[in-house]
């Protein structure tokens, strides 16, 4: 069984900064590629950001682009986002996915391309 853990969110002010963290462990897989997301309330859940293992370039949604950045430990099957210069917009559920084989970027920001899930952590952007 995978298992996707994130941890980090919470209340702050507008302006503001957190940091998000996400492990994926358990199953067949040595190495999983991982990507976060987020939904916000009466929305559908969108792609925030993808750090490709292989070296290239992270991907951002452009929402978050020059705000958030994706890092990650391939070792250790965890990745990071710092999300800074919050807004009330950015105000959502966060979850990290994580799936065994690698995904072209065409489809990176397709939440049904992905197959494991964290029960996420709300992220409330707020003063």
């Amino acid at each position: 069984q995978v298992q996707v853990t994130e941890s980090g969110g919470g209340l702050v002010l507008p302006g503001g900064s957190l940091r998000l963290s996400c492990r994926a462990s358990g199953g067949t897989f040595d190495r999983y590629y991982m990507a976060w997301f987020r939904q916000a309330p009466g929305k559908e859940r969108e792609f925030v950001a993808y750090v490709p293992w292989s070296g290239g370039r992270p991907s951002y949604a452009d929402s978050v682009k020059g705000r958030f950045t994706i890092s990650g430990d391939k070792a250790q099957n965890m990745v990071f986002l710092q999300m800074n210069s919050l807004e009330p917009e950015d105000t959502a559920v966060y979850y990290c996915a994580a799936r065994g084989n690698r995904l072209v970027l065409s489809a990176i920001h397709r939440p049904d391309q992905w197959y494991y899930w964290g029960q996420g952590t709300q992220v409330t952007v707020s003063s």
